[in-house]
């Protein structure tokens, strides 16, 4: 019994655990009458849902503006502010704020979400968390509050407002408008304010806690140091945020985006980006966009946000170690080096193990939605597939049309793509491994 324990407990595991009781809980509220606006939804489209919320997806096999009832819409509201932060997160504090003890597997959970290392201060990680989390999310309500209220009652656009910064910030791109963002292409205000929340939700609460001492510092004019991680999280968030909306503008302005005002089509291209990278909000149609501008989105999903942060995908970290390590190579250093410090060889290894079970998963995924329905063009195949695991939501327009089995195999791509391919193996396999081995090494020919 106490083995049995133990491998349940064992951090990656309790991780993934909670992840899915929550998607199985969703799943039941969900299928209840008065999560609907009218008739019950269907088993597979309400476990669809649910785990596109909990796992802060955004694809939809119903449109949230019509389907679900004020209630329904509240409680994914509620899934996905649980899905962003993390189910042990908020257990945690619910057991600190009644006074309770949070156990140290729990504890290694919660700091494993949201910091490169473990720290001591497991009461300051975690007060840190919740006053960025609702603090954005309540400064993103306030701005969106400005726009929403000039076109609707103050109650229908205050839960706009709320609604729209939550599931911004949590990366999550879930929308109260059927259309999604499509009637504000052209708003600044309401661009930027979504952009703003989705690349600060997409960094980590490290690097958010790091930008707040860097803040401090600087009123009391100290000197301003950031950690390599940090430094790192926001070269390559910028590079793939710029490089993608030149791309996208350069590649569209003639395309899709032609007709547009200069401005719009600008603005277009920033946010698209942007919303790629695991939010899965759009102003453009997507299925109008070429096919060039498909594989480049198809990336940047791919690649998604940052550790520690609400978004998915194999992270800015991993491309960056990758793109760090090849670099060197060609340069014929021995050591990768980033920002005048080498990096381990542990974590290029991890880096190349995560893109190689990313690709994995993302092959046999769209394989399989190609064997089930053999009428999907490889491009709507592979767009949905890299969205759900990247966590995007963004959709080519074929998701209410999938196969049950079609869906099943992207719930099971949404829930991997969450709790990411690397930890989904540590969780399952062994603690401790069997014994130690030293074998006679030879070589292979390669390339």
């Amino acid at each position: 019994m106490n083995n049995f324990k133990k491998k349940l407990v064992h951090p990656p595991r309790l991780l993934a655990l909670s992840f899915l009781g929550a998607i199985i809980i969703g799943t039941m509220i969900l299928s209840l009458p008065f999560s609907t606006r009218s008739g019950r939804i269907p088993l597979i489209d309400a476990l669809f849902t649910s785990t596109s919320a909990i796992c802060v997806t955004g694809l939809i096999v119903v449109d949230t503006a019509s389907f679900f009832s004020p209630l329904g819409q509240g409680i994914l509201l509620v899934l996905i502010q649980l899905g962003g932060l993390g189910i042990m997160t908020f257990s945690s504090f619910i057991l600190m704020t009644a006074g309770r003890r949070v156990s140290l597997t729990d504890k290694l959970v919660v700091e494993g979400s949201f910091r490169p290392s473990v720290i001591s201060d497991f009461p300051s990680l975690l007060r840190d968390v919740f006053l960025f989390t609702f603090g954005f999310e309540l400064l993103g309500a306030a701005l969106l509050l400005l726009k929403f209220s000039a076109g609707a009652p103050f109650p229908r656009a205050l839960v706009l407002s709320v609604f729209h910064s939550v599931s911004a910030f949590c990366n999550a791109g879930f929308s109260l408008f059927s259309d999604s963002l499509k009637a504000f292409r052209g708003d600044l205000l309401v661009n930027l304010v979504m952009i703003f929340l989705i690349v600060f939700g997409g960094l980590g609460f490290f690097v958010l806690q790091e930008i707040k001492l860097a803040f401090r510092h600087g009123i009391r004019k100290e000197r301003v140091k950031f950690s390599l991680h940090t430094k790192f999280v926001v070269a390559v968030t910028l590079g793939i945020i710029l490089t993608g909306a030149v791309l996208v503008f350069l590649l569209e302005f003639k395309r899709g985006l032609s007709g547009l005002p200069l401005k719009d089509q600008v603005l277009a291209s920033l946010f698209q980006v942007v919303s790629a990278r695991t939010a899965g909000f759009n102003t453009v149609d997507i299925g109008s966009l070429s096919v060039a501008s498909i594989l480049l989105l198809v990336f940047i999903m791919f690649v998604g946000a940052s550790p520690g942060s609400t978004g998915g995908g194999v992270k800015t970290t991993t491309f960056g170690l990758i793109f760090a390590f090849l670099r060197s190579r060609l340069h014929g250093y021995e050591v990768t080096q980033i920002f005048s410090r080498g990096i381990k060889n542990e974590d290029i290894i991890k880096a190349y193990t995560l893109v190689s079970l990313a690709l994995s998963l993302v092959f046999a995924s769209t394989l399989a939605l190609l064997v089930i329905q053999p009428g999907l063009a490889l491009k709507e195949a592979l767009f949905e597939v890299v969205s759900a695991f990247g966590t995007v939501g963004l959709s080519l327009g074929i998701t209410p049309q999938l196969h049950p089995l079609s869906k099943l195999i992207l719930i099971v791509t949404m829930y991997l793509g969450r709790i990411g391919p690397l930890t989904m193996l540590y969780a399952f396999s062994r603690v401790k491994p069997a014994g130690h081995y030293q074998f006679v090494e030879e070589s292979l020919m390669v390339g």
